[in-house]
């Protein structure tokens, strides 16, 4: 049995006068509706919901203590109060939810947050720890993946599945820690011996408003997650990573940089193959040859961020560099989903910033002898500034452009393609997503690459409050058959 008391100890918390906290907690909750008697419940303020609203039902339905601001009106149940009740619930939660896997590692940045936790799994796995990677392709381990729909989860289901995983034997577990995550506590609690950064560039600043605060809701990570005596893998090439090592300097944890600039592993040489890359690596005064079965100078980035996490946490180096020629490419990030009967291979990528659609683009070009060519869409009710400069880089970069739908969500399709439209110059316009693969298909030759970004490994194209069944891989094999 877990008394209140007990997960309320030591913690910096205003508790209601007269409260008696031996109560049995039966589990935590930030939806009224999952709230069962002896449960704890979160209210929090945020952009469209106020969760204060719904103390009193959760109170009804069983809660037995609520964790709001000192302000929050709370009846019938305890009322554990804090001016940062998000960060509080998560602490409390955590205590509940122990224990997790011995060794956990964050990755944050812009693009390349699933890739390199995946890859961190991966690598684990091969050197004999039962691990896993929670983030945008669900939970997976080695037997199974399951779905969350969410690149970090909300902090019940979260440390739920860590605990989880801890009871399913995993050792060893890394996760994508994204700025709306980090921003809203929801990945508290457990101890992280290492956090990771990608890189930065321009997305979500409908949420943070501009690259400032959105690089300190990253920075989070290094600033308070990671353990005080954990490391940081730097990606060193980015335009921000100076700023970002100087955060990790900071707080004093040790540094693993890691790229052309980087000291732990230094990237040498980097040229493209058939099917991947071959990799001259400098560490520990030594040079390694890794050949990558994975394409792109960004996926030899997040490569080598994985590799460095996991060195960070034990990894010997010449075992890690090693195993890196046996990974295996991550769902929908640069996979081939099929080769047309015309031999154009077929690209399914993730890609839904400039930066991305840049680093995809630049990935394939030098595979391609022909047309490279490249066909994206913007997700509606979000960053609508990134619009046109998404057209600019693919018109830029690209032999041939066609914008379609991505995910229109609540606004209107045609007005999200005609801002993206707006930055590319001498770009196909054609909104079913569908028919617009079908037409990138059918255009291609058989020196020609056909790059479909923006939706990867996405199972669902969101329309108004609809989801329907959609599959960039499945369409286009389903195209090109």
């Amino acid at each position: 049995m877990t008394r209140l008391a007990g997960l309320i100890d030591g913690l910096d918390a205003a508790v209601s006068a007269g409260a008696v906290l031996d109560a049995n907690v039966t589990g935590f909750a930030i939806d009224n509706r999952k709230v069962a008697p002896g449960t704890v419940f979160g209210a929090f303020q945020g952009l469209r919901v106020n969760g204060e609203d719904y103390i009193a039902d959760a109170v009804k339905a069983g809660a037995i203590a609520v964790v709001a601001r000192p302000e929050a009106r709370v009846e019938g149940a305890i009322h554990i109060a804090h001016a940062n009740p998000r960060r509080l619930f998560a602490q409390l939660a955590a205590r509940y939810f122990a224990p997790f896997p011995d060794v956990t590692v964050a990755v944050t940045g812009t693009n390349g947050k699933t890739s390199t936790v995946e890859l961190t799994r991966q690598l684990w796995r091969m050197m004999g720890h039962h691990a896993a990677s929670i983030g945008t392709l669900g939970v997976t381990t080695s037997v199974d993946q399951v779905s969350t729909g969410l690149t970090t989860p909300d902090i019940v289901t979260f440390l739920s599945n860590m605990s989880g995983l801890r009871r399913e034997g995993v050792t060893h577990a890394a996760f994508e820690a994204s700025s709306h995550g980090l921003a809203q506590y929801r990945t508290e609690g457990l101890p992280v011996l290492a956090g990771g950064f990608t890189n930065l560039s321009r997305d979500h600043l409908d949420y943070h408003g501009d690259m400032d605060s959105y690089f300190d809701a990253k920075m989070r990570l290094f600033d308070e997650v990671v353990a005080s005596d954990g490391a940081a893998v730097v990606w060193a090439d980015d335009a921000w990573s100076d700023k970002v090592i100087a955060r990790v300097a900071a707080r004093g944890l040790r540094l693993l940089s890691v790229g052309e600039k980087g000291e732990a592993l230094r990237l040498v040489t980097r040229t493209p193959t058939q099917l991947g890359q071959t990799l001259g690596i400098e560490a520990d005064g030594k040079t390694y040859k890794v050949n990558l079965p994975l394409i792109g100078a960004y996926q030899a980035a997040n490569a080598l961020t994985a590799a460095g996490l996991v060195i960070a946490t034990g990894g010997d180096v010449a075992k890690v560099l090693e195993l890196l020629g046996r990974v295996q490419p991550v769902r929908g990030r640069l996979e081939r989903a099929v080769i047309s009967k015309a031999g154009a291979p077929v690209y399914v990528d993730y890609a839904h910033t400039p930066d991305g659609l840049r680093a995809a683009i630049e990935a394939l070009r030098p595979h391609t002898k022909g047309k490279l060519i490249v066909l994206f869409g913007a997700g509606g009710d979000r960053d609508a500034g990134k619009r046109p400069l998404m057209g600019q880089v693919a018109a830029q970069l690209a032999d041939h452009v066609i914008v379609t739908d991505d995910n229109p969500r609540s606004e209107e399709p045609s007005a999200i393609r005609a801002a993206v439209m707006a930055g590319a110059t001498g770009a196909e316009e054609i909104g079913g997503r569908r028919a617009a693969i079908a037409a990138a298909i059918a255009q291609a030759g058989a020196d020609d690459i056909v790059l479909l970004a923006g939706k990867g490994h996405e199972q669902g194209q969101i329309i108004g409050d609809r989801v329907l069944p959609f599959d960039d891989v499945t369409v286009a094999r389903e195209c090109a058959g």
